[in-house]
């Protein structure tokens, strides 16, 4: 028996001709993470002259995005749904702005036409002998814009890995296609691991049982975990986003995803975010599945998996619980994204644990467990949220604590240097140093 290969043609248009298709007032959405489609943004700022107002949405973007320079502040809009490295200074200056929500929301602000999409760029691989494209290594929050703009701008792009899972897109379904050859966006947390986040991680890897399924921050911390699990066996992956570090716990067959109680067998994953390394080993790769955004991180899918671990950063945390992990006082820094949807589906997991990671100071020296926040910085998540609190100086569990015994605990995990100010400030607040008060402290 023999198969004929469907015959697809291709019509390409330039990327100037591609954008022109956008008009003034228009609301865009921009593909992102490794998939920010880079050429089209330079053709899009090039057309400047001619438009006014139109708004810019997206998650997270990478490199020179072009369009949020000042002079074209009349022609575009930032709104961005996260805010990361490429438009810190704009929204900080206020020449953009950004919308507080959780990842696992965003989906509905486009299907309930609170955020109508007009035009969607995306980066996606050449279509296969059937005419699909993969969305590659950003699936998220991009499939739900795909599926309810008005039209679709499809930059393909021979670099970007075919995945598995909801990205898969007929060619169909774009206006317009352009031909791009540009390198994804690549990052090596690797880099950024040193003796405290060894540490760290040491701590975490002893919290985490085998059979536990895993899902993994942004981060360096998030990547030295990955690196102590290699002696743990049956673990799984239900996670925001992966990197490198995913790699080898895959082929050490320590991620196998057999003890799963949702796609066992199958590692789950909204976007990635590493280098080609990781790209490489996504591509066409079965046992990963890239799934949308509001299916991964809903907290009553991601609680089906018993023993969920969920493993997250902060720039900050007070003695009561509370997590700043999105802003630096009024500076904002990144974004609420899906730090709560997980540490909730992981609090609700039978065995579940939900884990918020971080060094006791800054690289400046600078203490990361405060008696209060700093003003103006954003709760991201609650008191009420919190189970577990590592530093490299070991493991608070909260839940359950009173604020006393919360902050007992944080201390003897705060930086030696900074627990006597931290003891000052649990007296003025809570009348008890040293752990004593009228009620049990330990």
């Amino acid at each position: 028996m023999s198969f004929a290969i469907m015959k697809i043609p291709l019509v390409y248009k330039t990327t100037e001709n591609a954008i022109s298709i956008i008009e003034s007032g228009n609301r865009v959405y921009i593909h992102g993470s490794a998939q920010t489609p880079t050429c089209l943004l330079k053709a899009l700022a090039k057309q400047a002259d001619r438009l006014r107002d139109v708004e810019l949405v997206f998650i997270t973007v990478y490199g020179d995005i072009q369009v949020d320079k000042p002079e074209y502040s009349d022609s575009f809009k930032i709104n961005s749904l996260f805010v990361s490295a490429s438009i810190r200074s704009a929204v900080n200056e206020g020449r953009a702005d950004y919308v507080p929500v959780f990842l696992s929301e965003i989906p509905d602000l486009f299907n309930r036409n609170i955020l109508p999409i007009d035009v969607a760029l995306v980066q996606v691989s050449p279509p296969d002998k059937h005419g699909y494209c993969s969305l590659g290594v950003s699936v998220d929050v991009a499939r739900s814009a795909v599926n309810t703009a008005k039209h679709v701008i499809a930059s393909i792009n021979p670099n970007v890995p075919r995945t598995h899972g909801d990205g898969v897109i007929h060619i169909s379904q774009f206006d317009s296609m352009v031909h791009c050859g540009e390198p994804l966006y690549e990052t090596k947390y690797s880099d950024k691991v040193g003796p405290t986040e060894l540490k760290i991680a040491q701590y975490i890897a002893e919290l985490i049982d085998d059979g536990s399924t895993l899902q993994m921050g942004i981060g360096a911390i998030p990547d030295a975990v990955l690196r102590s699990l290699t002696n743990h066996k049956d673990l799984g992956m239900h996670t925001e986003m992966c990197s490198d570090g995913v790699i080898d716990l895959y082929e050490k067959g320590v991620i196998n995803n057999r003890c799963k109680q949702i796609h066992p067998n199958k590692g789950v994953s909204a976007f990635a975010l590493g280098t080609r390394r990781l790209y490489d080993f996504l591509d066409d790769n079965p046992a990963i599945h890239f799934l949308d955004i509001d299916y991964v991180n809903d907290p009553h899918v991601i609680r089906r998996n018993n023993k969920m671990v969920a493993i997250n950063s902060a720039i900050e945390v007070d003695i009561a619980g509370q997590v700043c992990a999105d802003s630096i006082g009024t500076f904002q820094y990144s974004g609420v994204g899906g730090q709560m949807d997980f540490m909730r589906g992981a609090a609700l997991s039978a065995g579940g644990k939900p884990i918020i990671a971080l060094p006791s100071r800054t690289a400046k020296g600078v203490a990361r467990i405060v008696p209060f926040l700093k003003q103006g910085a954003a709760v991201t998540t609650t008191r009420a949220h919190m189970h577990y609190v590592v530093t490299e100086y070991g493991v608070a569990y909260l839940f359950g604590k009173n604020l006393r015994q919360r902050a007992k605990a944080l201390i003897d995990i705060a930086h030696p240097d900074d627990r006597e100010a931290l003891e000052r400030a649990c007296f003025e607040r809570f009348k008890v140093f040293e752990g004593k008060s009228n009620l049990i402290a330990t």
